[in-house]
């Protein structure tokens, strides 16, 4: 996270810093970003940028809980009114809310596409990361829908929360095999369809009804 020297900006120059952060990695993978650029375009020297953060994984870091922050206020509504939607109602809506938010802030889905292809311990430790803020968030969800008896009360919220979080990796892999990120705003008749098919496995399983003990 940044340093106090960061916060001590002017919030114009902060919000300077955080645009022209955002397009540098926008445009380039983590590993071809670059601080120098990231410095000169904000017209300062690039010693001033290691004052506001130590490097340049944690100005990256920075920039992907602030995204996290700003998807995150798209599914408020949703979930002020989690208690009254079906709990795979829920989650439908909440792909919605995220294509939303893509085409909402180009640049930020962008960086988010770009982090999907990253490889290596970075990605990890990141991923690990916003996996325990996910299992938070879908606990809750999960025990709404236990409340209402939508969910089995034998189910493990936790191991719930880790399934869905790995479902949704699983829509993404599935999704980019098929097609472009870039062409997913185009063609969200297919994207819907891989969020349905996803769904409709995650509400009834694999095995058939009539085939259960």
């Amino acid at each position: 996270m940044p340093n106090q020297t960061f916060y001590n900006l002017t919030e114009e120059k902060r919000e300077k810093v955080l645009e022209v952060s955002i397009d540098e990695f926008s445009q380039n993978m983590y590993n071809t970003a670059s601080i120098t650029k990231i410095a000169e375009r904000c017209g300062i020297a690039k010693g001033s940028m290691y004052q506001y953060f130590q490097d340049k994984k944690d100005l990256y870091k920075y920039i992907l809980d602030q995204i996290g922050v700003k998807k995150f206020s798209y599914f408020t509504e949703i979930i002020g009114a989690g208690t009254d939607i079906r709990f795979i109602d829920t989650i439908r809506m909440l792909y919605k809310k995220g294509l939303e938010f893509a085409i909402d802030h180009p640049k930020l889905a962008s960086i988010g596409s770009n982090f999907i292809k990253e490889d290596g311990a970075l990605k990890d430790e990141i991923l690990k990361d916003n996996v325990d803020k996910s299992n938070i968030f879908f606990i809750r969800l999960i025990e709404q829908a236990k409340d209402r008896g939508e969910i089995h009360p034998e189910i493990d919220s936790t191991m719930g929360a880790f399934i869905i979080y790995h479902f949704n990796n699983a829509l993404i892999d599935s999704l980019l095999s098929s097609i472009n990120y870039d062409d997913i705003f185009s063609h969200q008749d297919i994207y819907f369809k891989k969020v349905d098919d996803l769904l409709f496995i995650l509400e009834n399983g694999f095995i058939s009804s009539g085939h259960r003990n």
